[in-house]
């Protein structure tokens, strides 16, 4: 039997022969030839993907009197690295004991010790802006990514959209004859982008990452995860009472890929982007971590900072004569709490340590596993220790759930003594208070989100290639950011930036490279100019100096106002005054108005305008929807799972539920629909033959409504009625029907409009239990022929 391509040749024969044309066979070769670009000239490609390669061999009329040639995957020069680019997240520069801070992280200093240490590096003071900005070698608002994803608006700088025009590294690498995975945390999808819908061509795995296994949103727990394989929901391999925890099991899937690439091809490069979640809140250590920092901060954050400071003077992280910057006034002072308050304010400081620790050494285990398989000498290890400062979200005074915190709650200091010997296990979602997030960002002012300052944006950097860097324990001074990881890479692979990407122009990268460095710590700085804004936090540096203008507290998301039109700029020579310490805007000022110029020429340059203070007030999605509101929607079958913001949009809002289901002989239990998880959300679930909901609501407004009536054998329609109090905490009245009947009713204190970090589903609960009643996954036992959500208002 013949294969179709013996068929295709003898038809393109028969026709040759049909049509009359010659049969010499230059001519008959032509016909087979593909005028595309040779193999030689490939490495020096600025078009990607690249053209497939010329035929060189011989077509004759049988295959024994032709030369074959096959096509021949991209390969990369001989001796192309590794490259391992991880990055952390919500690091101080002050954290680590590598940049002279309080937390052991004996692995960071291995690497250290054995690379660079680079001392002005920056980031954009946010998670997702600086994520987009590390891979695309781009400013965050060039790629539209000027503040989170949820956040995006209608302004070209801020979609949360990362344009085609502005190709990731992993495309670059991958096309280049990489093979590119990447784990953990991944923020730069649009959120209605995260669905089984799609579209997912702006998900890992449609940016150039052959394989993805993590989280697709700004935060998950540690201990009950909302995974993704490639662009598939998964279940975590196991329970926390088993041990899971999300570090260690991206970790192990990490080592896994880097073995199973090399298993499957001895000498194809890999790029492996390990982006953990540590130390992002909620912050969840082992409790054998936990233990190891009892009692270690029982100092306080003021006498922390003095501490970090005296030590990173000592081991040359930071000049000599640099100031420890102040306590801003609106950083309460350690002395100035109270006996109760600084034990929780010290447990949740220890849970903070120990969650650093703990990911130090799951990073530990990846590199260990390089060093043991003879790969780590030559794989580029780009070491990004935060994408801002440490983060003041918790709160003046920390809190049990910051979950609770981004939803508008706050659940103060009493939620937290109460329940302080969960603080870091299953059972809580924590964050330390602002104190100690202005501590671990020493010796500098503010924190995460403060764009303006050093304390937001200034994280540690290590580079370790030991084929490819000479020096080796070493420091290196030069001012950097992170987009100018991309080029670095780029330059020691001896690729080619890409100025066609699948057929569309690309923008120029804005990064440099920093592998002048490498090897000559006294080589000048070859970026001069940068600028930072977040939220109008922003800032200017030019040529050693930095303007700056403050606006809004971190720990107050909403109500900002238009008062950064007024806010006082500060000024600061860098090079003199590595801490931002002594402000020279009075005695400066036309220098101070050079470089607020300066600012604006970068900001309409790079698309930061138009200037928005606005922070929590643009997770409204309607900024990001086209058309009129969905009023009512509809699922089938037992088996829906959508992240929440994708599924209905209910509370606070007027709405009916409405479920036509068949109950089977015997009857059925099982949930029915729920959203959110078990620190807060609602159910809807059939328990003992009758409805049950249950709304939670991070232990402030907890309510379970039993169902009075039986659901009767057969089809039957199940029913949820919420109406509004108007009163400004969400709550009301919800009432249960079974087929048109009262079934029961109950009151409501309050709701949300999210809940949190899992999913919306019908049939099943599947990660967390919104209910103590149940234990996941609670399947529904009868059929659910049709569930329709409605907003009555």
């Amino acid at each position: 039997m013949l294969r179709p391509i013996h068929l295709s040749l003898i038809a393109v024969i028969a026709a040759a022969g049909l049509l009359c044309w010659p049969m010499s066979s230059s001519l008959f070769f032509n016909v087979f030839a593909q005028d595309t670009q040779p193999q030689a000239e490939r490495a020096a490609a600025t078009q990607l993907p690249m053209p497939d390669p010329t035929f060189k061999g011989k077509i004759g009329a049988t295959y024994k009197d032709s030369t074959p040639s096959y096509p021949l995957p991209v390969t990369t020069a001989k001796g192309s690295p590794n490259v391992l680019l991880i990055l952390l997240d919500d690091v101080g520069y002050g954290m680590c004991s590598t940049y002279g801070g309080p937390v052991p992280t004996p692995h960071m200093d291995q690497l250290a010790n054995n690379g660079l240490r680079y001392t002005r590096f920056h980031t954009t003071a946010l998670c997702s802006p600086t994520r987009g900005a590390l891979l695309a070698g781009r400013n965050h608002h060039s790629i539209s990514t000027g503040v989170i994803i949820e956040m995006g608006t209608g302004y070209p700088g801020y979609t949360g959209i990362i344009p085609k025009s502005t190709a990731l590294v992993s495309q670059t690498l991958r096309d280049n004859g990489y093979a590119t995975g990447m784990f953990g945390k991944w923020h730069n999808t649009p959120e209605p982008d995260i669905s089984p819908a799609g579209p997912f061509d702006r998900w890992p795995t449609g940016l150039g990452f052959d394989y993805f296994y993590g989280f697709n949103q700004g935060e998950t727990h540690q201990y009950y995860p909302t995974i993704y394989r490639n662009t598939t929901w998964v279940p975590q391999p196991k329970s926390p009472e088993q041990g899971y925890h999300f570090t260690a099991d991206m970790t192990d899937e990490a080592i896994a890929w880097t073995r199973n690439v090399r298993a499957a091809s001895p000498d194809k490069p890999w790029f492996n982007y390990f982006s953990t979640s540590g130390v992002h809140a909620p912050h969840h250590a082992p409790i054998e971590w936990r233990a190891k920092f009892a009692g270690k901060f029982d100092h306080g954050w003021d006498r922390q900072r003095e501490l970090t400071h005296a030590r990173q003077l000592e081991i040359g992280i930071i000049p000599k004569g640099t100031k420890l910057t102040p306590r801003s006034k609106d950083v309460p002072a350690w002395a100035d709490q109270t006996p109760e308050a600084r034990k929780v304010y010290a447990r949740l400081m220890e849970n903070y340590a120990a969650y650093m620790a703990y990911t130090d050494h799951e990073v530990g285990r990846l590199i260990e596993s390089l060093r043991a398989s003879g790969e780590l000498d030559n794989t580029l290890v780009m070491y990004v220790v935060g994408d801002n400062g440490a983060s003041a979200e918790g709160g003046l005074e920390g809190t049990f759930s910051e979950v609770a915190s981004l939803l508008g709650v706050q659940l103060g200091l009493e939620s937290s003594i109460k329940r302080i010997d969960e603080i870091g296990g299953p059972s809580s979602e924590p964050h330390v208070p602002v104190g100690w997030a202005w501590a671990m960002n020493a010796p500098f002012q503010w924190t995460k989100q403060v764009a303006s300052h050093f304390g937001g944006t200034r994280n540690p950097l290590i580079v370790h290639w030991p084929e490819g860097i000479k020096s080796k324990g070493e420091t290196r001074n030069q001012f950097h950011h992170v987009i100018d990881v991309v080029p670095t890479i780029l330059e020691a692979c001896k690729i080619s930036e890409p100025k066609v990407v699948n057929g569309i122009v690309q923008k120029p990268i804005e990064g440099v490279s920093m592998v002048y460095s490498f090897d000559d710590a006294q080589a000048k700085d070859r970026r001069t100019t940068q600028y930072f804004e977040l939220a109008t936090n922003r800032a200017i540096y030019h040529d050693g100096w930095v303007a700056c203008s403050p606006y809004g507290l971190p720990w107050e998301t909403a109500g900002r106002g238009d008062g950064f039109l007024t806010a006082p700029w500060e000024l600061y020579n860098i090079n003199e005054d590595f801490s931002e310490a002594n402000d020279l805007a009075m005695k400066m000022p036309e220098k101070l108005q050079e470089l607020k110029t300066k600012f604006l020429e970068e900001a309409q340059k790079y698309d930061v305008l138009p200037l928005d203070p606005r922070f929590s007030e643009r997770f409204d999605p309607s900024l990001r929807v086209g058309g009129e509101p969905r009023t009512g929607w509809t699922y089938f079958g037992n088996n829906v799972w959508l992240p929440e913001p994708i599924g209905p949009q209910l509370f606070t809002r007027a709405h009916t539920t409405s479920a036509e289901l068949n109950i089977p002989k015997g009857g059925a239990e099982g949930v029915v629909t729920c959203a959110g998880a078990f620190s807060a959300g609602w159910s809807l679930y059939v328990k003992g033959g009758k409805p049950v909901f249950r709304y939670t609501f991070f232990e402030v407004a907890d309510v379970t409504i039993n169902g009075t009536e039986s659901l009767p054998e057969g089809k039957v329609t199940l029913k949820t009625e919420f109406t509004p109090d108007g009163s400004k905490e969400g709550g009301g009245t919800l009432k249960l029907f079974v087929d048109g009947k009262p079934a029961g009713e109950g009151k409501l204190k309050r709701s949300a409009f999210r809940h949190g970090l899992e999913p919306f589903e019908v049939g099943r609960d599947s990660i967390t239990p919104v209910s103590p009643d149940y234990k996941t996954p609670f399947e529904f036992t009868g059929t659910i022929e049709k569930i329709t959500f409605t907003l009555t208002k």
